[in-house]
């Protein structure tokens, strides 16, 4: 690519940023470390509309990298909770730990090294990098892969090594000097956000439409183009929501899969394999309708089976050796959780949810 070519894309995504991108968003007003670092991992796979609220109030609850590192996991999943991949929080709960333990509290100001964090890829760092540190370096974010593969027709697969390796690479050459970086940089975030779209994008209000080869093809859409895609799936489980007076059993999930490391109910492969292992305990037992909750590449079709034990028989041995790490919780007491988003709205509200409920479909494992 020659250097003008790459200067004329850059001025005008500048020039385009400076006019018509986004300004207000509240990691932008100070380009402070922790503040942007919190704001990318929220924004992986997440839209801004999502994210607000969650920001706001992971800074209101944790205002700074220390305040973060010294709270118990638990805390930083309840605040989590609905926002799925939630190995993004564990992770994010870790990295505060080694910024504190290994730097001192303070964010390396490398890309390189703010890389061997756990949670921070290469994107994510450079973002880091480029908006608080000045670093000279590209990012390539899911936003950014779509409007330079449209702009400069870069129709290899991305699905592989080397292809990825290239499209990095001239993410790198067509930098303007750093004057107009961090504009250039938050702009081809923005073109992807709000013109670039997936599907239908906006091209007659572009900066890049006139000279975009993709737009000149006539199928935008068909960039980037990566062939290895997830296969969607279905599961069927039921959930036991077992109460003895305002209390639930809650288990905590295994550290891998599906809700990694969350607070749910215990979980049956069916309906009846859960009647069979509560048949003969005392109380009042009643099946809810069934719902989906649909995740990235996974369906789950859940039935929920309540049963109200009497006040007298807590069965608690019995419960500590079928779920080890379960324990009652009082319903006053779950805000402070982390929830699964369907299991949360089902015990606060008190309420069957809705049979067939669609749920956020950014939630993943």
């Amino acid at each position: 690519m020659s250097r003008a070519v790459a200067g004329d894309l850059a001025a005008r995504v500048i020039a385009w940023q400076r006019h018509h991108g986004r300004h207000t968003l509240p990691w932008q007003q100070a380009r402070e470390p922790y503040r942007v670092w919190l704001s990318e991992i929220m924004l992986q796979q997440t839209q801004v509309t999502t994210v607000l609220g969650y920001y706001e109030r992971f800074l209101q609850r944790f205002p700074t990298v220390q305040a973060l590192a010294a709270a118990p996991l638990d805390e930083v999943l309840a605040l989590w909770a609905g926002l799925g991949y939630y190995s993004r929080a564990r992770n994010l709960h870790r990295c505060a730990q080694a910024v504190v333990a290994d730097h001192g509290g303070r964010f390396p100001t490398a890309a390189s090294a703010l890389a061997t964090l756990p949670g921070i890829g290469r994107s994510t760092a450079a973002a880091i990098a480029a908006f608080c540190f000045g670093e000279r370096v590209a990012i390539l974010d899911g936003n950014v892969k779509r409007v330079l593969t449209r702009a400069l027709g870069f129709g290899d697969d991305l699905a592989v090594a080397r292809h990825e390796r290239a499209l990095w690479a001239l993410a790198q050459d067509l930098l303007p000097d750093r004057p107009g970086m961090v504009a250039y940089t938050q702009g081809l975030m923005d073109l992807g956000a709000t013109l670039c779209s997936q599907r239908q994008p906006r091209c007659g209000a572009c900066p890049l439409a006139d000279g975009c080869v993709a737009r000149a093809e006539g199928h935008p859409e068909a960039y980037p183009v990566k062939t290895r895609k997830l296969r969607r799936s279905q599961r069927t489980h039921a959930l036991l929501w077992l109460t003895q007076g305002d209390a639930v059993w809650l288990q905590r999930r295994p550290d891998a899969g599906v809700w990694a490391g969350l607070w749910s109910l215990p979980e049956f492969e069916s309906a009846d394999a859960l009647q069979a292992a509560v048949d003969g305990w005392p109380g009042t037992c009643e099946a809810l309708p069934a719902f989906t909750h649909v995740l990235t590449h996974l369906d789950l079709q859940l039935t929920p089976v309540r049963l109200r034990l009497s006040e007298r028989a807590r069965h608690d041995a019995e419960l500590m050796s079928m779920w080890p790490s379960g324990r009652w919780v009082a319903r006053a007491d779950l805000p402070g959780f982390g929830l699964p988003a369907p299991v949360a709205r089902l015990l606060v509200s008190d309420q069957p949810v809705l049979a067939q409920e669609i749920v956020d479909q950014r939630q993943a494992l």
